[in-house]
């Protein structure tokens, strides 16, 4: 096999420099995957803020009526310290009343002096009695004093249900600042996050019209290589590429980043052909034919840049895309490994055989 190659290689001609027409194709459909696949991201990313900001607004909904329930407890508050000021202001009012009436009592009591009872009795009228009108005013005394040791008593404790009420108030003040606070908050991240949704959207619409684009470019590259095909029916001499499948080195060194296969658009929901494999490569890195064969395409292609296609025995087209710069042009004949041009940062590579897409895994080793 390897003495077939080697003849093989003696016998083509070498390449002249010009651009890779095949490669652009490889290059716009490593495109569409990454597009596609950063589409899916954006969606996803969109999905999780809808999840998100439905989410906040239903907990803004609920701080709303949480709010309303602390601005009812602070208005409940305040008008339980109002009730308590107005009851203590009462107190205090016939509380005023009784200790006036009591010290009046006691200043008549007082006046008398030390002979006060003597004088009492030396004023009593004929068949008057002194012990009733001394026990009637030792009682009025001794009530008015315990009336007023109840209003005392009385208001003390409405004093230290009144501080409590006011601190009451105070905590509700603070429940209801605390929670128009997180209110506002909820407010702000709603409106955050609507407009990362918007963002999200937007981008994911752009990314999609893009994916578009570029599986009509797809599409229009493989339209021009079946044109390629029927036009180059010629078969070429040569022992066929397909002795050599699974032992083809890569066009370029480098990593497969998008592997063969069609992807899925993440907008319409349908498939986008990717007949090749996208493989990232250092800039300015030679891109050399897998196999010795004719350059069908040599050329810039719409939305590809610059591209090649070889034809090979076989009935086998190779087609490089995403070149940066050409060094063959049409109808140059090149050997095993010839230079076709110099890779950009990542090259479209294509195996088509009776212009079947081919996945190149199965070609290369």
């Amino acid at each position: 096999m390897a003495c077939g190659l080697l003849a093989i290689s003696l016998a083509a001609q070498p390449a002249a420099p010009v651009e890779d027409r095949e490669a652009e194709l490889e290059q716009i459909r490593g495109e569409i995957a990454r597009l596609t696949a950063q589409v899916e991201r954006v969606r996803s990313r969109a999905r999780g803020l809808e999840g998100e900001l439905e989410r906040t607004t239903l907990e803004l909904e609920l701080q709303e009526r949480r709010l309303a329930e602390a601005t009812t407890a602070s208005a409940l508050a305040a008008e339980r310290v109002a009730t308590s000021a107005a009851a203590i202001a009462e107190l205090e009012r016939r509380l005023a009343g009784e200790r006036q009436r009591l010290e009046a009592r006691l200043s008549g009591l007082y006046r008398l002096g030390r002979h006060g009872p003597l004088r009492l009795l030396l004023a009593l009228e004929r068949g008057e009695e002194l012990l009733p009108a001394v026990r009637w005013t030792r009682y009025l005394v001794r009530r008015d004093a315990e009336l007023v040791a109840r209003f005392e008593d009385l208001r003390a404790r409405l004093s230290v249900e009144r501080d409590e009420l006011v601190a009451a108030r105070r905590e509700a003040d603070a429940w209801l600042d605390q929670q128009g606070r997180r209110r506002d908050e909820l407010a702000r991240l709603e409106r955050e996050k609507s407009r990362l949704l918007a963002g999200a959207r937007r981008e994911g619409d752009r990314l999609a019209d893009r994916a578009l684009e570029l599986a009509d470019r797809a599409r229009k590259l493989s339209a021009f290589l079946d044109f390629l095909y029927g036009r180059n029916t010629a078969a070429l001499s040569g022992l066929p590429i397909q002795d050599f499948r699974g032992v083809l080195d890569w066009p370029v060194a480098g990593r497969v980043t998008v592997e063969f296969g069609p992807r899925l658009d993440p907008r319409y929901r349908t498939r986008v052909p990717h007949n090749g494999v996208e493989i990232a490569s250092r800039e300015g890195s030679e891109v050399r034919a897998v196999y010795p064969g004719r350059v069908v395409f040599a050329a810039p292609f719409e939305g590809y840049g610059p591209t090649v296609v070889v034809q090979h025995a076989g009935r086998v087209f190779t087609l490089y895309a995403g070149l940066a710069e050409l060094r063959v042009t049409r109808d140059d004949m090149l050997s095993l490994h010839a230079p076709i041009g110099r890779a950009a940062a990542s090259l479209y590579f294509e195996i088509r055989v009776e212009n079947r897409p081919e996945n190149p895994r199965l070609w290369i080793r």
